[in-house]
């Protein structure tokens, strides 16, 4: 039930002193604030760096031969081998918790000779052959037109989806691209797609816009490759983890190409989704961080309200002894102090949850102004959440606050109350 006295007496209290008040209270709401802008700004840089990830699975691995580097069953210590068609339909029988087994091979670069002609116009570029379901593990857009089908892989369709990169340096402004014609080593090739890479590259977000993906099937009859496959992704179901079934597709790969058990080098593999966990775990730390030092910053500011409230303690010593006389409980001035120190708490605390919050929308407007391409800052925030908890936190500081206060209340005799001056 609402006590109006009570409550008279709690702002009474803390206006008697305006200026001990205020700076008594900038403690708590300097510490709230940081919290919450420490969380935001952790939040910020996770959102920016997880959009890096935006449009690939990372419940991938990448898997392709590098040589053997132990000799076995009379074969030689530094013999070279290549994974085959029949290793794709093997993995997929052999591990039903892969998604995707995605075989690819790789013509040139963009550091190499021209590959890729149109008319007048030359190029070198990346030219990749894949599978349809690569656009599902990829960072890639098709903005125009389509990516590979099923069907360009049965009748080895000589198609091409091409980067806007490409386009940039091969063709003229506004120039229709479907439909068109480019030549690669030699060979035509029609354009069916356009697409964007969502991805940077590692850094070089230019470059992964000029690549070429045609058909596999047409890759390796077109450049006679034969049955190769280069190297592959792989991507496991939701339900399993790339990582726990790498062990056994590695060791799968060594006996099905007959290489030692221990020979660790023959099969060079790059696991995504260890990545992806890597950087989760790096901000799970960066969170921890963020609540260590803001709740830190909050107890320097708790300690000072707990220091004041000793302070009015002993300032209203003789209050406390006439209300002892008057026959008040130890009960109701333990929780008039509390009350105080709880009241000051958390109205400093939401202070500071505001301002944060308002500060937060300001730079999230300022953000929304800039390029999101590349950054590595996006949308600082809190939820509802981290709101709740540090309301929790200030509840809990305010009751640590005052309870020291409260108990040296509570101590003093009414005889020895009455007697201070």
């Amino acid at each position: 039930m609402f006590d109006r006295e009570k409550w008279n007496e709690i702002l009474e209290a803390l206006t008697a002193n305006t200026f001990r008040t205020l700076m008594t209270a900038f403690g708590v709401f300097w510490g709230i604030f940081i919290l919450v802008i420490l969380l935001a700004a952790s939040n910020g840089l996770e959102n920016g760096v997880k959009k890096g990830f935006d449009g690939i699975a990372t419940n991938t691995m990448f898997m392709w031969t590098q040589g053997t580097s132990k000799a076995y069953k009379g074969l030689p210590k530094t013999r070279q081998f290549d994974f085959k068609n029949n290793d794709v339909e093997a993995l997929k029988q052999k591990f039903p918790d892969l998604l995707y087994v995605s075989p690819r091979n790789q013509l040139g670069d963009f550091n190499g000779v021209s590959n890729v002609i149109r008319g007048t116009k030359t190029g070198a570029y990346t030219i990749y052959g894949d599978y349809p379901e690569l656009i599902k593990q990829e960072q890639m857009e098709i903005v125009k037109g389509r990516f590979v089908n099923q069907q360009d892989i049965v009748s080895r369709r000589k198609v091409a989806i091409i980067g806007k990169g490409v386009i940039a340096e091969l063709y003229k402004n506004e120039e229709e691209v479907i439909g068109t014609y480019i030549k690669i080593n030699g060979i035509n090739f029609m354009v069916v797609g356009v697409y964007k890479s969502k991805g940077n590259n590692g850094g070089n977000g230019e470059q992964a816009q000029k690549n070429v993906f045609i058909p596999f099937t047409t890759f390796q009859q077109a450049f006679n490759f034969g049955d190769t496959v280069g190297w592959m992704a792989l991507t496991a179901k939701d339900e399993a983890s790339i990582t726990e079934l790498k062990p056994g597709i590695l060791a799968f790969m060594r006996e099905r190409h007959t290489i030692h058990p221990e020979d660790e080098r023959a099969v060079g593999n790059f696991d995504l989704f260890q990545e992806f966990q890597k950087v989760q775990d790096l901000f799970m730390v960066l969170k921890f961080i963020a609540y260590f030092v803001g709740t830190l910053v909050l107890l320097s500011g708790i300690i000072g309200i707990s220091n004041i409230m000793l302070i009015v303690v002993k300032e209203r010593t003789n209050e406390i002894g006439i209300r002892r006389a008057l026959g008040a409980t130890p009960g109701a001035i333990r929780s008039q102090i509390l009350l105080e120190a709880i009241f000051l708490t958390i109205i400093a605390g939401m202070f500071g949850i505001a301002v944060a919050t308002g500060l937060l929308a300001i730079l999230n407007m300022i953000l929304a102004t800039m390029p999101s391409e590349g950054m590595m800052f996006i949308n600082p925030s809190v939820d509802l959440v981290v709101v709740f908890i540090a309301l929790l936190i200030l509840i809990g500081s305010g009751l640590l606050a005052g309870f020291i206060p409260a108990q040296t209340a509570i101590n003093v005799k009414p005889v020895d109350a009455l007697r201070a001056e």
